[in-house]
């Protein structure tokens, strides 16, 4: 049986080893409203494995709430170098504090600072407001292990579909299409018209 995880990852590594592709690890996130207002974004993916997708960044954000009363998204990776995309639908689940602690912990200082700061998706009255708050946690954690805020964690996004497409001349590209009825369910394969 196919394993898409797996050819996901090699799609990634070739990503990763192409100099023009700048951040291979770049995806849009889609999430909804309970009403169905859409939302998309750039995100950054920070782990993959057979459980799903991971992506971090602060609770209170639009998209994470959005996620939290609506626990469906949609992710799209697209190698333009490559002629190739990756996308993935299914359901999240926060990744537990452990998991959480540990990449926060393998983040570079600023960020771990800076995640303290940002008060995402929130009005901000100019600059200088971000620049304060930004001092004023250096100062606070100075000479200190920064921890993980606790609006600051993240998501695995369980994959029930995930489409391989390729570019192709005349507009006939290939389409490979892995489906589940739930995470516990085998993959199914097929082709998709372009």
């Amino acid at each position: 049986m196919h394993d898409p995880i797996a050819r996901f990852n090699e799609w990634l590594a070739l990503a990763k080893s192409t100099p023009s592709i700048k951040e291979p690890t770049a995806m849009t996130l889609a999430t909804a409203t309970t009403d169905g207002a859409p939302a998309a974004r750039i995100v950054l993916l920070k782990a993959v494995d057979a459980s799903g997708f991971v992506f971090y960044g602060n609770m209170e954000s639009r998209k994470f709430t959005e996620l939290k009363n609506n626990p469906r998204a949609a992710l799209c990776f697209h190698w333009m170098p490559l002629e190739r995309q990756v996308r993935i639908e299914g359901t999240v689940i926060r990744v537990s504090d452990e998991e959480a602690d540990a990449y926060f912990n393998s983040r570079p200082r600023g960020r771990q600072i800076g995640a303290w700061a940002s008060e995402q998706s929130r009005p901000l009255a100019n600059r200088e407001e971000l620049e304060a708050r930004q001092a004023k946690f250096e100062k606070q954690f100075e000479g200190k292990p920064i921890p993980r805020p606790p609006h600051w964690s993240g998501w695995r996004l369980a994959p029930l579909s995930i489409e391989f497409w390729i570019n192709s001349d005349l507009r006939l590209h290939e389409r490979e299409i892995y489906r589940r009825i739930s995470v516990d369910a085998p993959w199914q394969y097929g082709l998709m018209y372009p």
